[in-house]
């Protein structure tokens, strides 16, 4: 099964990559290149895909923050071609897009997007019908945006085995004037 012109990752014709493995290197189709393959070098900071354009190879060397983020894509399939779900690293350039996993069990794959999201720390995408990608989940920055979790004192399991005289806590006063020693011996010890 080819993905837009690169064979994923993942299929039954290579092995899985592993996100805690990193650096890694693979080969994956790529429809541009003289021998429709390319080769990809991951690591946590850095991709580099190395090809060959009408005999001429070049090495495109990105970081990995210029990558939009980790891309879920769910196929259901009909009764010609069974459902499958793939995982991909998303460029605004497509031909710059990396393959990474792909699966016909979409609950794995699903495991390996949340992974690979963390690991390289890329906001988590999801390809819609139409092609657009979006995010599945509220963000500001790097933080994922939820609902605020229960003060965690009132249904604690152990609340009533701490005293509540505890939560009670009492204000500091500072002295009306500061306290000021004069005329009195030293008691620090010099050599």
């Amino acid at each position: 099964m080819v993905l837009g012109g690169a064979m994923p990752v993942g299929s039954s014709r290579s092995p899985r990559l592993d996100p805690l493995a990193l650096p890694v290197r693979f080969t994956a189709n790529d429809a541009g290149a003289d021998e429709r393959m390319r080769d990809v070098e991951l690591t946590r900071e850095r991709v580099v895909l190395r090809r060959a354009v009408r005999g001429i190879r070049m090495a495109v060397n990105l970081p990995v923050t210029a990558f939009l983020g980790i891309a879920l894509r769910l196929n259901a399939g009909n009764e010609d071609a069974p459902g499958f779900a793939a995982v991909s690293l998303e460029h605004r350039d497509g031909a710059l897009s990396v393959p990474l996993s792909c699966a016909a069990d979409w609950r794995d794959v699903v495991a390996e997007w949340r992974l690979w999201g963390r690991v390289l720390g890329l906001p988590l995408l999801v390809r819609d019908v139409d092609g657009q990608l979006r995010e599945p989940f509220a963000r500001m920055g790097r933080v994922r945006l939820g609902r605020p979790s229960p003060r965690r004192r009132r249904k604690n399991a152990v609340r009533n085995r701490r005293p509540k005289i505890l939560l009670r806590r009492r204000s500091g006063c500072l002295p009306a004037g500061p306290t000021v020693h004069r005329g009195e011996r030293e008691i620090i010890a010099r050599n």
